[in-house]
């Protein structure tokens, strides 16, 4: 068990590391171009992969928020949905009961 996992936690971290280097923007890129961090991981794999999610990539790099700037929101947090819900209810029928039978 102990040999298997000493070949697929290098092997999952190699690949991880080579999507996210792919994947990544090129202004997030530090030090080395892009091209040359997907060779360095995928030619040393181990020393390669943690060098990449150590120091390749910067980690602080603003991305656009999509919280509250126009981006998609649930919805059940979204107010115009809901609105339009209540517009779609049926109203209360006064001439009938719960079952349907006419008042009394």
């Amino acid at each position: 068990m102990f040999r298997v996992l000493l070949i697929l936690v290098p092997l999952a971290l190699s690949i991880y590391a080579f999507i996210d280097c792919i994947t990544t923007d090129e202004q997030e890129v530090r030090y080395v171009p892009k091209p040359l961090w997907a060779i360095l991981v995928l030619l040393f794999p181990l020393v390669g992969s943690i060098s990449w999610l150590i120091v390749g990539r910067d980690r602080t790099a603003r991305r656009p928020s999509r919280a509250r700037g126009g981006g998609w929101v649930a919805p059940d947090d979204n107010p115009d949905f809901l609105q339009s819900l209540k517009k779609d209810e049926p109203e209360p029928d006064l001439d009938e009961d719960d079952q349907g039978n006419p008042p009394k």
